[in-house]
């Protein structure tokens, strides 16, 4: 038997001649991958929780300025500046938001009325982040946030007696 010549053999422990060199490179590639959905994720869920928070405020706080005004008058531009201020605290976009205020089991002829009881739904949209409006694209990547909230009126309500 003929000896072998070890300087010729490739060892035993090195890798095979297509594998050298690569792991930097495939963790980089894996890591991008990976991360900008992760990233992406982040942030819109961010964006759509802030707006449920402004949205959930503005209908809470609409009903209470509603339900503590002396009249109709009041109630309306209260309930304006209570709007107005939310818009501009959480970054709201005005245009998007959408205010309703109803009154809740039998219809009294007017709404609000003392005693009653009111709900105050406030929707607005979130536009995904890093879309285009390119063919409403930007208009189709829109996540809607609602929040609704009752108040009782007080029985005083429009007797010039705020209770």
């Amino acid at each position: 038997m003929l000896p072998r010549n070890r300087s010729n053999d490739p060892a035993p422990d090195a890798p095979a001649r297509g594998e050298r060199g690569s792991a930097a490179l495939e963790f980089i590639v894996g890591g991008v991958v990976l991360l900008v959905p992760i990233v992406y994720l982040i942030v819109a869920l961010g964006m759509i929780q802030a707006e449920s928070l402004g949205v959930d405020s503005a209908a809470r706080h609409v009903a209470r300025s509603v339900a503590t005004a002396e009249g109709a008058a009041d109630a309306d531009a209260r309930a304006a500046r209570v709007l107005a201020a939310i818009v501009a605290e959480y970054d709201i976009e005005p245009g998007a938001v959408d205010v309703d205020v109803a009154c809740v089991g039998a219809e009294p002829v007017s709404c609000p009325a003392a005693g009653q009881t009111i709900r105050v739904t406030v929707t607005s949209r979130v536009t995904l982040p890093l879309v285009p409006p390119v063919l409403g694209l930007d208009r189709m990547a829109q996540v809607g946030v609602e929040a609704t909230s009752v108040q009782k009126v007080s029985r005083y309500w429009g007797n010039g007696d705020a209770g």
